[in-house]
């Protein structure tokens, strides 16, 4: 059984940073493609970061290209989002989840495991 635990969220400061983590277990992350997503009060899910287990390539949505980045470490099975100049409307539950493909993905419902979420919060 596979399980995705996602860690580092908290309260931020606009222009600050935050690293947020994805533990796998029960599996590789280099057998995996693994996304991070997140979701705002009062809006839908959205994939914000994806780290492909097939060439490596990776993937970011629009609003937070040169803000964030994705680093994989197969060593530890864990993907590593980095957030800088963060927004408040960053602010968003972000999500961890790993799907049993070499690629990528934008549908949550095409990957099959999910972590329970952790709180990121950028107010001053």
């Amino acid at each position: 059984q596979v399980t995705v635990v996602e860690s580092g969220g908290g309260l931020v400061q606009p222009g600050g940073s935050l690293r947020l983590s994805c533990s796998v277990s029960g599996g590789s992350v280099g057998h995996y493609a693994i996304g991070w997503f997140r979701q705002a009060p009062g809006k839908e899910r959205e994939e914000v970061s994806c780290f492909s287990s097939g060439d490596g390539s990776r993937y970011w949505t629009d609003s937070v290209k040169g803000r964030f980045t994705i680093s994989r470490d197969v060593a530890k099975n864990m993907v590593t989002l980095q957030m800088s100049s963060l927004k408040p409307e960053d602010t968003a539950v972000y999500y961890c989840a790993a799907r049993r493909a070499a690629v990528c993905a934008s549908q949550e419902l095409l990957y099959d495991y999910w972590g329970q979420g952790t709180q990121v919060t950028v107010s001053s």
